[in-house]
């Protein structure tokens, strides 16, 4: 692995960082559970650094049930509430809240579209969104498309699905390819 210059400046020079920036960041994915994943870190995320959620990333899993959608909308007010006691995840009670809520959220979807996966991509006919920046502040923080996602999610009773936080899960999971120019993660180099 490459932990030289040529890598989106947000990597920065943590190891976690640099790993999940190359590994997964912007990679299309059309696994469910990963997908759900990536919406639960990106909802936690807001407000705090994304290296602070990497760093609790096993946590959340095994709070979450390793995503398992099924098993995370099952989850009891009182499991929700122990939760506030685990050091391993951001214990905002509103957050570990819209886990359950947003579960039941991608649950709902895939039974209508066969898979999460179905709806998400089908905004973009299945194929990614890719940014051409030369530096950071060219990325926008959101798309008519997050925009567009986060109404239909927040209508069908998510949370911490906002627009930005929409256009950072949308990164994530690869529908938008928001490398720079240069970045060696570029498939268009």
């Amino acid at each position: 692995m490459n932990y030289g210059k040529n890598r989106c400046p947000w990597a920065g020079t943590s190891a976690l960082m640099q790993v999940y920036h190359d590994r997964e960041w912007g990679k299309p994915c059309h696994d469910d559970q990963y997908l759900f994943e990536m919406l639960t870190l990106e909802g936690a995320q807001a407000g705090l650094s994304w290296q602070s959620i990497l760093q609790r990333r096993e946590g959340y899993r095994q709070a979450f049930h390793r995503f398992q959608i099924h098993k995370v909308v099952e989850m009891t007010d009182e499991e929700l509430e122990a939760l506030r006691e685990n050091p391993g995840i951001i214990r905002n009670r509103l957050k570990i809240y819209s886990v359950r809520k947003n579960a039941r959220v991608v649950q709902e979807l895939a039974r209508e579209w066969g898979s999460f996966d179905a709806w998400l991509w089908h905004f973009t006919e299945g194929k990614p969104i890719v940014g051409h920046w030369k530096t950071m502040e060219e990325v926008p923080a959101e798309s008519d498309l997050s925009r567009q996602l986060s109404r239909e999610l927040k209508k069908r009773g998510a949370s911490f699905a906002g627009p930005v936080i929409i256009y950072s899960f949308l990164q994530a999971v690869g529908i938008v390819n928001d490398h720079l120019e240069g970045c060696l993660c570029r498939k268009d180099r």
